[in-house]
């Protein structure tokens, strides 16, 4: 069944004076798949931009590059769209027969098309992020491949507290598991660092979070209407699969995708550059409204 939604994301920086405004890039249209389709959007700029071109990048994320005119003492980006959600009902996908146990192979065509979502990102000269992911697949005669993945999300969810950071980046995998907490950047982070060192294909993927806690009154880790962040996991029969270690879900309608890269800092919503003294920047405000239609 079909869900609706009208998502609404601005992003509003303020300078202390007018400064020069660099190239600014905009993670714009939500990916449209067979599960996913987008219905219309809308892009508006203040002050209004010299130019705007959209472009795919490498991953094949719809991206607008914005040239802002300048001097400005402000900088306003309101992204908006419409999409239609059939779900992604991942744990009723069949996988191929020769994926259906841990631990399984790639064939070489999907190893040459994968390779940068299986090589890790951080090295792990200690083998710490290798024995956490290990825990996982001990103890069992049979591990499922899926089952595995299910349950390291579940462990995460259980076990790490989800704390709100408004600042830029993401805590390497090291620190989470150090201070086991983090946000929904950081536990999508150390999950595909843990499973593409077991051999999973993993991406890290940006995009938005429907709560049904705003119709049922109960709660979910990560607030309602936020940017929120999870990954996909590549498993031969079923494609890519979502998995939210935050709030526990696997596959859904709730999880709407804009971005996919192998890394955090690769898919960031918002990006870009300006000239000025540090003292000029007086900081960034978002608001992300996402609201479920009934048609």
């Amino acid at each position: 069944m079909s869900v609706f939604f009208d998502i609404t994301h601005t992003t509003h920086y303020r300078y202390a004076q007018p400064i020069t405004l660099g190239m600014h890039k905009v993670l714009f249209r939500p990916r449209d798949s067979h599960d996913l389709r987008v219905l219309a959007t809308d892009l508006q700029v203040s002050p209004a931009p010299v130019n705007i071109r959209l472009i795919q990048d490498a991953y094949s994320n719809s991206v607008a590059l914005i040239q802002p005119q300048s001097p400005a003492s402000e900088l306003k980006i309101v992204c908006s769209f419409s999409v239609e959600h059939t779900g992604t009902r991942a744990l009723d996908f069949p996988l191929s027969p020769r994926a259906q146990t841990f631990p399984f192979d790639y064939d070489a065509e999907e190893q040459l098309v994968l390779a940068h979502y299986l090589t890790p990102y951080y090295d792990d000269p200690d083998g710490q992020l290798l024995a956490w992911a290990n825990q996982f697949t001990v103890g069992q005669d049979v591990i499922g491949t899926r089952e595995l993945l299910v349950t390291m999300t579940q462990f995460i969810r259980d076990t790490m507290q989800y704390q709100a950071r408004f600042d830029e980046g993401v805590q390497t995998p090291f620190d989470t598991l150090r201070m086991q907490s983090g946000t929904c950047r950081d536990f999508a982070t150390l999950m595909i660092e843990a499973v593409r060192r077991l051999g999973y294909a993993a991406r890290f993927v940006s995009g938005y979070l429907y709560s049904p806690g705003l119709d049922s009154g109960t709660d979910i880790a990560s607030s309602p209407g936020s940017t929120h962040a999870w990954l996909q996991v590549y498993l031969p029969g079923a494609g890519w699969i979502p998995f939210d270690p935050t709030n526990n879900l696997v596959g859904g309608n709730n999880l709407i995708r804009v971005g996919v890269a192998r890394h955090a800092s690769l898919a960031s919503p918002v990006s870009g550059s300006w000239n000025g003294s540090i003292e000029d920047y007086l900081g960034m405000e978002v608001d992300v409204q996402v609201r479920k239609i009934i048609p």
